[in-house]
């Protein structure tokens, strides 16, 4: 037996599909890999998978039919889907199909490799935490109050929207890509230094020395960590 996740990749271009298991091997992942959606269904039916990743346009059964077809038998296993750039509509009945993440295409390969994280680290753990504390700062997301000991953090919405979202994938590299999408809701980024902005907000209000952060770390051509 091994520990690490096991991963079901469903993906009919043959380079594209040696890129991927590779890579996602290299992350410590077991990879199983299907070149077509009957073979994908029919290994995703014999279960035993951590995660599965379908990409959206196959031949015979594609990453939608798949999905319903699964979540039909009463599969829940966590399934983030590789979508094609330009296609609001089949994002949309993607996720009203049951999948629980989407990639657009082109992504870059650390993001997909944080998606796949977040989602079995979802599907493995308890209850989403009512609260974060982070030192001397308090997160309540219920109430959606931020304090640093007594004193009360006023946050935008959007930075708390951020916020929150730092703090369910901390330890992940996030792209700006990745926020400007998942944050702000954007399904093609435009050019913007929004991101950077709101970040800058946040690291004023909880760093200590926001020039030399500690808590929401650059990385210089990638994006962004947040450290707890």
């Amino acid at each position: 037996m091994t520990d690490e996740p096991r991963i079901l990749l469903v993906e009919d271009d043959p380079a594209t599909r040696f890129k991927l298991s590779n890579g996602l091997r290299q992350a410590g992942f077991t990879v199983e890999a299907a070149a077509d959606g009957e073979r994908g269904l029919r290994a995703a039916c014999r279960g035993g998978f951590d995660a599965l990743i379908l990409e959206a346009a196959l031949d015979a059964h594609d990453g939608l039919d798949i999905c319903r077809s699964l979540r039909r038998l009463g599969d829940s296993t966590p399934i983030l889907m590789l979508a094609p750039p330009g296609r609001t509509e089949q994002t949309v009945q993607a996720l009203a199909s049951g999948v629980d993440d989407y990639v657009i295409k082109p992504f870059e390969y650390v993001e997909l490799i944080a998606r796949i994280q977040a989602l079995l680290r979802r599907n493995g753990s308890s209850p989403a935490a009512e609260t974060f504390d982070l030192g001397e700062v308090h997160v309540d997301f219920r109430s959606t109050e931020v304090r640093r000991r007594d004193a009360v953090l006023r946050l935008s919405a959007k930075e708390f929207q951020l916020l929150r979202f730092f703090i369910e994938h901390r330890g992940e590299t996030l792209s700006r890509q990745t926020l400007l999408q998942r944050v702000w809701g954007y399904e093609t980024p435009p050019a913007t230094r929004t991101v950077d902005v709101h970040v800058g907000w946040l690291r004023r209000k909880l760093e200590t020395d926001p020039k030399a952060p500690k808590i929401i770390l650059t990385l210089h051509g990638l994006g962004y960590k947040f450290v707890a």
